[in-house]
């Protein structure tokens, strides 16, 4: 049936090109090909979290807090914690290897140390309280007997100084612990990132790097930790994953391939029209001015999914009209007759699968629909247009020069054992095709249903590599063997023996005129029978902030406390009256740093930070400090690190169902748009869709299956299933529709699966094990991306073999009045004079082979 619009033109015309003129159409493609080669130079890293944190309110409060306080949060001081491990950090031996570290660290040129601390010097000025430098605090622990020692420590426990710093296994009475923590403070020129996430280019990368090397020189088990360090690991996970995930993806696709096309030429064609896929997109890039994060890192995988898809289908079809007799020009003109308009319909389905991710709102994941979907577009034209007219010229050479030929059969090709195995899903058809589309809407349903409980989360760790790199990397050889990290050890351990988290807070931003009488009882009593997630304190939140530098400084300032206490009609050491007159002594005292540090010298705005239980979640500390948030008489705004990521991952689950609805929806527009345009069916556009609605509840099902989370990574991954496995069903409807104007129901169904079924077959196994090495990546969060994309492409070939037959059949019954003619006999598949060449115009003038 002929549809409303006459598209032929367009590709009798790139028909006209391709098949005429392959040469120039070859000349231009490896021109822009040098074009974008170019801007291969201007590609930038951005790895780690900061670019999940931009334009998050939660991250604008944590840098408003940044930028209005004082040294705590000032751009020009960064620190090093020094992580000691050991029988028992407390002896002397132990904390004498502490103080030798940093004193070696201080006189290190370079490193800018400003100051260090630790339980070493703590207990170092315990017995000597004149011990201020680090060679006096030496040599006071030198001097001490183990019992003065152990008297020192539980002295320097009684004034509140060193819990924090010791592991949870703390022994007062024995005066022993199994690890402890010191740091050290460096300047820095440049400044520390203003963002709750990590990664990016650190000053602190190169500080702390030699300071592990320094540290290495000492004996004893203390290692180096800090941003710098998950900076630098940020970066290399991204190359040390490339460099295995790159040359294992090209030898299952050089493996797979060579079976697909059985033609050393044919596979050097389509091998380099692979190549200028990556060029192009990853040139774009650098012409574009997108970073590469570690998102991007499923970009070249997913390019060489639909490209191979592409590459076989084109050199099949071409094939199948070649073994009929047709010579070069009839075959080639057939081929891209139906194909160019199946990878028009691919590409259009794939860029709305993947450009769906336009929505979210979180950068990175914008960036990878962007990058995605011009690399889509890219690859339709260069398999759609440059592989065909490449392929003519290279036939037409192999008339005239003496060039290695090998197998030119298709897959899949009638009456072998691979083409029967492929209609399986036929059978059903004839049996059973309601009852069977009937199961797989309750399978579908039921995936589903159980798929509503997916985890969300965004954390540092899905941007690290494993505590432990698994024993296959670790046996690679050079240059293959990933670099050995310690970011995750190191913060799976500070989590397990530290009983205050390292981000264990919550940071309240609070906005008002702070000079009111008021404002500093109204602030207490916010905190108040706190949320349970709260470290509490007789009944009130444990909190740091300018109340805490008030009641400090008036333990130690007479004349302040006095004032204090004029103004405190309570008598609860909080002023209620002259607030201005209690800034204006504590600014011009010497505690004017640690006032600054939680108060705006105008004095409105001030920051109260929160301690929060360490074994809390991430989900319930954000749901309490917005809770709390409630308690402030002025603008509150909670933030700090948890609070942030909190916020990136309710964004990236809402990134997941948004992705997913648009794609949806988006696919659903367009494909009963180019039906109604190409067939008059508009109709066929839901028998298309139904295999990629089963394939996305399955995958959906297979993610809370396996424990994957929605993260970072896998929040692409429905809308990218959509854009996958669309690819799978449109060739297989595409090529039903034609065989549907000669041939009845079945042997259209029949002819279709024998003729696409081996090409997807082909497409599938190379796409499969060709995205499927993601798993092989060194963060496991890319590897779940892998194993989720190569179910989504294995799902999307087993739906548009198995169910898209019946979903065919029952189209044809309600849409088509009943399916045609009558159903041949098994094993009929069409007339028998279709099996010799018809004559075709447009040839060339070879004599058919």
């Amino acid at each position: 049936m002929a549809g409303p619009v006459d598209y032929q033109r367009f590709i009798d015309a790139a028909d006209d090109q391709i098949v005429n003129h392959p040469k120039r159409i070859v000349v231009v493609f490896l021109v822009l090909t040098a074009i974008f080669a170019g801007g291969l130079a201007n590609v930038s890293t951005d790895a780690g979290t900061e670019g999940f944190t931009q334009d998050v309110p939660a991250q604008r409060a944590f840098e408003d807090v940044q930028r209005e306080f004082g040294p705590s949060f000032s751009t020009d001081t960064g620190s090093t914690q020094l992580i000691q491990t050991g029988q028992n950090v407390l002896s002397q031996r132990e904390m004498l290897r502490m103080l030798e570290v940093q004193q070696r660290l201080q006189d290190a040129d370079g490193l800018r140390v400003d100051s260090t601390s630790g339980v070493a010097s703590i207990v170092a000025r315990t017995l000597d309280p004149s011990a201020t430098t680090l060679e006096q605090q030496i040599a006071a622990i030198e001097r001490a007997t183990p019992g003065q020692i152990d008297r020192a420590v539980r002295q320097a426990d009684d004034r509140g100084g060193i819990r924090g710093l010791v592991s949870r296994d703390y022994n007062r009475e024995a005066a022993s612990a199994s690890a402890t923590i010191g740091v050290v403070t460096h300047e820095l020129p440049g400044g520390v990132s203003e963002s709750a996430g990590q990664g990016g280019s650190s000053p602190l990368t190169p500080i702390q790097l030699r300071a592990q090397y320094i540290t290495s020189t000492v004996d004893g088990d203390i290692r180096v930790f800090g941003n710098g360090i998950i900076s630098a690991e940020f970066g290399n996970v991204i190359g040390d994953s490339l460099i295995i995930v790159i040359p294992a993806a090209v030898f299952f696709i050089f493996l797979f391939l060579v079976v697909a096309y059985r033609d050393l030429m044919d596979l050097l064609l389509g091998l380099f029209c692979l190549l200028m896929t990556i060029v192009w997109t990853f040139g774009f890039m650098g012409l574009a001015g997108i970073p590469f994060n570690q998102i991007l890192i499923a970009v070249p995988p997913l390019l060489l999914a639909v490209g191979i898809d592409f590459g076989i289908h084109a050199v099949n079809r071409y094939r199948e009209e070649r073994v009929l007799g047709y010579d070069i020009d009839d075959s080639m003109t057939t081929a891209t007759d139906q194909l160019l308009v199946a990878f028009f319909i691919v590409t259009g389905t794939t860029v709305i699968g993947f450009s769906a991710n336009l929505t979210s709102a979180l950068p990175p994941i914008s960036d990878f629909g962007i990058v995605a979907s011009v690399g889509i577009v890219f690859t339709f034209l260069i398999f759609g247009v440059f592989l065909p007219a490449a392929k003519v010229s290279l036939d037409r050479a192999r008339q005239k020069y003496p060039i290695p030929t090998f197998s030119q059969t298709p897959l899949g090709q009638e009456g072998s054992a691979f083409g029967r195995a492929l209609t399986g899903g036929v059978g059903i058809a004839r049996r059973a095709p309601v009852v069977f589309v009937l199961l797989m809407l309750a399978v579908s349903a039921g995936a589903g249903v159980y798929a509503t409980d997916i985890d969300t989360s965004f954390t540092n760790e899905d941007f690290l590599p494993p505590e432990e790199n698994p024993a296959y990397l670790q046996s690679l050889p050079e240059p293959f063997k990933p670099s050995e990290y310690t970011v995750t050890r190191d913060l799976n351990f500070l989590e397990e023996k530290f009983a205050v988290s390292q981000s264990a807070s919550v940071i309240m931003y609070v906005e008002g005129p702070l000079r009111e009488d008021s404002a500093l009882e109204s602030i207490h009593r916010a905190g108040e029978d706190p949320p349970d997630s709260f470290v509490r304190s007789n009944g009130q939140a444990e909190a740091t902030g300018i109340i805490s530098v008030i009641e400090q400084r008036a333990a130690s300032d007479p004349e302040f406390r006095d004032l204090v206490q004029r103004n405190d009609a309570n008598g609860n050491g909080i002023p209620d009256d002259n607030l201005e007159q209690v800034y204006d002594y504590l600014f011009a005292s010497s505690s004017a740093g640690e006032a600054r540090e939680y108060l705006t010298e105008d004095y409105r705005s001030t920051q109260i930070i929160y301690s929060v239980e360490a074994d809390a979640t991430q989900a319930e500390t954000t749901a309490d400090a917005q809770e709390l948030e409630g308690n402030f008489r002025f603008a509150a705004t909670a933030t700090g690190g948890t609070v942030v990521f909190q916020a990136i991952s309710d964004l990236i689950l809402q990134s997941a169902l948004t992705s997913l609805a648009v794609a949806l929806a988006g696919t659903a527009v367009f494909l009963l748009f180019i039906y109604w345009v190409l067939e008059g069916r508009p109709s066929l556009g839901l028998a298309n869709l139904f295999p990629i609605v089963v394939t996305v509840a399955l995958v959906a099902g297979s993610m809370r299956l396996a424990g994957i989370s929605f993260n970072a990574f896998t929040a692409t991954i429905l809308g990218l299933t959509i854009g996958l496995g669309i690819d799978y069903s449109v060739h297989v409807v595409h090529r039903f529709a034609d065989e549907y104007h000669e041939y009845d129901l079945f042997t259209a169904l029949e002819r279709t699966v024998r003729g696409t079924g081996g090409a997807l077959a082909g497409s599938m196994l190379t796409t499969v094990f060709g995205i499927g090495v993601l798993v092989l990546s060194v963060f496991p969060a890319i590897g779940q991306f892998g194993l989720l994309a190569a179910l989504s492409v294995f799902y999307a070939f087993v739906s548009s073999l198995l169910v898209l037959p019946s979903t065919l059949v029952v189209w044809a019954r309600v849409f088509d009045g009943g399916g045609g003619a009558a159903a041949p006999e098994s094993g009929t598949t069409e007339p028998a004079a279709a099996e010799a060449p018809a004559e075709k115009s447009g040839g060339d003038g070879e004599t058919p082979a």
